[in-house]
């Protein structure tokens, strides 16, 4: 039995190892440092392997990443008082590096609402993880070179002011759907058998702020200073949402049916 037991033991570490890599990149690492860290310290600690965990994955992702990311040409976005992150979440899980060039784009997006005199704020979601081009950040299919982030849509109250705050904890899943008299893409896409297109309303971990409800004007502004700046490459929002919005710059585009829909965020990619 013991051996069952250390077989199992072994298979949930591994299983561990794998959940924190895919979710933080730098996680696997961390616990490997903290079993043999953890062992060495002779105190009798409730938890103490997981104090050292949480210990050393602080001190990594907040003092040391951001320093070793600059080397492979990545930094943390930079918050100010017009971009913000939309939760922590993407924060702590070392999900918001980017290349200097996105950095870029997103402070002179930010100078040119507050030159038009809006209270809106860039929020940002998942962008990439710190180091190496072509590692996955799961569950997006391109998020892995520094160059992609997504941003919150722009909400509003029912007064119509804006309101800088999002509809589900993660940022993702709360969708804005196709009126009846739009195209309906999502529909489209189940259609032709890709049912993962709107797997991310699994992801919302709770909803909130359900008096809320989509800005089709804030949300165009954002996009129209976004799209102001000529290292844009691509964004994606839903076709219905693109339409409704009036925009015509084709750099806005449909992401494809083997993604996932894009009328709760939105993906912007530079050169």
């Amino acid at each position: 039995m013991k051996t069952v037991y250390k077989l199992l033991f072994y298979i949930l570490l591994v299983l561990l190892f794998v959940i924190l890599t895919v979710l933080t990149q730098i996680g696997g690492i961390i616990l490997v440092i903290t079993l043999l860290l953890s062992k060495t310290i002779k105190y009798k600690l409730p938890f103490k392997t997981l104090l050292v965990f949480i210990i050393l994955y602080s001190t990594a992702t907040f003092l040391l990443v951001p320093k070793i990311a600059k080397i492979s040409g990545r930094e943390k976005v930079i918050q100010s008082s017009s971009i913000k992150p939309a939760n922590y979440i993407s924060v702590i899980l070392n999900r918001n590096y980017v290349l200097p060039e996105v950095n870029k784009l997103l402070r002179s997006a930010a100078y040119e609402l507050k030159y038009q005199n809006s209270s809106i704020q860039i929020r940002y979601l998942d962008a990439c993880f710190p180091f190496i081009n072509g590692f996955p950040l799961l569950p997006h299919l391109s998020h892995n070179d520094g160059k992609k982030i997504d941003l919150s849509l722009v909400y509003e109250n029912q007064d119509g002011i804006i309101i800088n705050k999002s509809k589900s904890i993660s940022g993702y899943g709360v969708f804005e759907n196709a009126l009846n008299n739009e195209f309906n893409q999502t529909q489209r896409c189940f259609e032709q058998g890709y049912l993962q297109y709107d797997f991310p309303k699994y992801l919302t971990l709770g909803r909130i702020n359900s008096n809320l409800k989509f800005s089709e004007k804030g949300t165009k502004q954002l996009l129209l200073a976004l799209l102001k700046e000529k290292t844009i490459s691509k964004i994606f929002i839903e076709p219905h949402l693109k339409n409704r919005m009036g925009i015509k710059d084709t750099r806005v585009r449909f992401q494809g049916c083997r993604s996932v829909r894009h009328d709760d965020h939105i993906h912007i990619q530079i050169n």
